[in-house]
C-alpha cells in the first residue's frame, strides 16, 4: 500500500479534506483511524451553525461552510441535516450589548445582513421562554443546525466512491523522515509510503504531530453537554440561545433539550471526558431560573456526555504546513467549530495540498503565525 495523501483522522474534518482531495484527482488517498470514524469529537458535537463571528476572516470561512452546506445534498448526496432556525445571542448589560452591536458591524460588511440587534422588547417574539432582563440581543435567522454524522458519512463516503481508503481500528505508531520530509507512516504494524501527510486528529493531534517532531499548539479542552428526558416543552424550531455573560447555551434536538455552559478549571487528565454530576446541578439550577419551563424536565444523567474541543492560543485553526517538516501538513485545533467549519476548511485544505490558490486567504491559519507573534486574541462570541 502507498499514498499520496495519508489522512491521519477520520472525523468531520480529516473526511472533508478526503472528499475534496479525491474531487479534484488525487485517488491514492488513505485515511487512519484508531477508532471508528467521527468518534473522537465529531460524534459527540452538539451540531450548532453559525456565522455570527466577530472577525471579517470568520464569517468569510463560515459563509464559505454555510454556501457549501446549501449545496452539500447535491454535491455530496447526503442531506447534512442544516436548518436555519437561528442563533440568538442574549445580553444582560450594555458592555455585552456594545460585544455583540459591533460584531454585528462587521457581520454586515461581510454581507451577512440579515444577522441583526434585537431591542429588548423583542426578544420575547424570539424566543418566548426565556428569562430576565436583558438590555438586548443579537439574532441571525440563517444561523441554526447541523447534523455532525450525516456530515462525516457524506464526506467519508463519498471520499471512498471516488477512490479514498479508510482504514479504522488503526493507530499512528511514527513516521519515517528523511532530509525533513515524511516518506512513510507507520500504522497498525505496517509501514505505508506517502506523498505528504495530514494530521487531523482533533485535541490528539499534539501528540500525533510531534511523533514526526512537529510542534502543534493544540491542547484539549472539556466541554459537558447536560440532555433532559424527552420533553416537549420546548419546540424544536426554537433557536439556539445563549446568555453571553457565561456562554450557557441551549438547543433542542431529537425531543430532549441540550444545555452547555464553560467548564471552570482543567480536570486532572486532560482527555477525560467524565461529566461531573456537581456540574450537572448547577446547570439544571440555572436552566430553570432561565429557561422556567425546564423546571419540571428531569436531567437525564446517564445520556448526558463530554467531549473535546481542540483549542489553539487564539482560537483559530491551524490549516497549513508544519515549518519543521515540508510535507506534514496540520489541519486541527478549530477550537469547538470543526464540524460547522468542516466543508470550507476540507476545501481550502485540499487547496492548498495540491498546491491551488486557495478560495480564501488562509494566512490567519498558518501553523507559523503563533512564532512570528501573528496570532491574535480571541475575538469570537463563543
Amino acid at each position: 500500500m502507498t499514498a499520496d495523501v495519508a489522512i491521519v483522522g477520520a472525523g468531520a474534518l480529516g473526511a472533508s479534506i478526503a472528499w475534496h482531495l479525491t474531487s479534484v484527482g488525487v485517488r491514492d488517498v488513505v485515511v487512519f483511524d484508531r477508532g471508528a470514524p467521527g468518534q473522537g469529537s465529531t460524534a459527540r458535537a452538539t451540531g450548532g451553525f453559525r456565522a455570527q463571528f466577530g472577525t471579517a476572516f470568520e464569517v468569510h470561512l463560515a459563509l464559505l461552510a454555510r454556501e457549501k452546506l446549501r449545496r452539500f445534498q447535491e454535491e455530496v448526496g447526503v442531506d447534512p441535516g442544516y436548518e436555519p432556525h437561528g442563533y440568538l445571542w442574549l445580553a444582560r448589560t450594555s458592555a455585552q450589548l456594545e460585544g455583540l452591536q459591533k460584531a454585528n458591524a462587521v457581520q454586515h460588511e461581510c454581507g451577512l445582513v440579515e444577522a441583526r440587534i434585537l431591542e429588548s422588547a423583542e426578544i420575547s417574539r424570539v424566543n418566548p421562554a426565556v428569562q430576565g432582563d436583558f438590555a438586548g440581543a443579537a439574532f441571525c435567522p440563517t444561523d441554526g443546525f447541523i447534523r455532525a454524522l450525516r456530515i462525516l458519512d457524506g464526506y467519508l463516503s463519498g471520499a471512498q466512491r471516488q477512490g479514498a481508503r479508510v482504514r479504522t481500528g488503526v493507530p499512528v505508531e511514527g513516521f519515517r523522515l528523511d532530509r525533513g520530509k515524511v516518506t512513510a507512516i507507520r500504522a497498525g504494524g505496517e509501514e505505508v509510503p506517502c506523498g505528504a501527510v495530514v494530521i487531523a486528529c482533533g485535541a490528539w493531534s499534539a501528540p500525533v504531530a510531534g511523533m514526526a517532531g512537529v510542534v502543534a499548539p493544540v491542547s484539549p479542552l472539556r466541554r459537558q453537554v447536560a440532555l433532559t428526558e424527552p420533553t416537549s416543552v420546548l419546540p424544536p424550531s426554537m433557536p439556539l440561545t445563549v446568555f453571553v455573560e457565561d456562554g450557557f447555551h441551549l438547543r433542542v434536538r431529537d425531543g430532549r433539550v441540550l444545555m452547555l455552559r464553560s467548564t471552570p478549571g482543567n480536570p486532572r487528565d486532560a482527555f477525560d471526558t467524565s461529566v461531573e454530576p456537581e456540574w450537572l446541578d448547577a446547570i439544571s439550577r440555572t436552566a430553570a431560573e432561565r429557561v422556567p419551563v425546564l423546571s419540571r424536565v428531569p436531567l437525564d444523567r446517564q445520556g448526558s456526555w463530554a467531549g473535546l474541543y481542540e483549542m489553539t492560543p487564539d482560537h483559530l485553526p491551524l490549516l497549513g504546513f508544519a515549518e519543521e517538516v515540508e510535507n506534514l501538513f496540520l489541519a486541527c485545533g478549530c477550537s469547538g467549530h470543526g464540524v460547522m467549519l468542516s466543508p470550507a476548511l476540507g476545501q481550502l485544505g485540499a487547496e492548498l495540498l495540491v498546491g491551488r490558490t486557495p478560495s480564501l486567504d488562509t494566512g490567519a491559519l498558518r501553523p507559523a503565525r503563533f512564532r512570528e507573534a501573528k496570532g491574535r486574541p480571541e475575538a469570537a462570541m463563543l
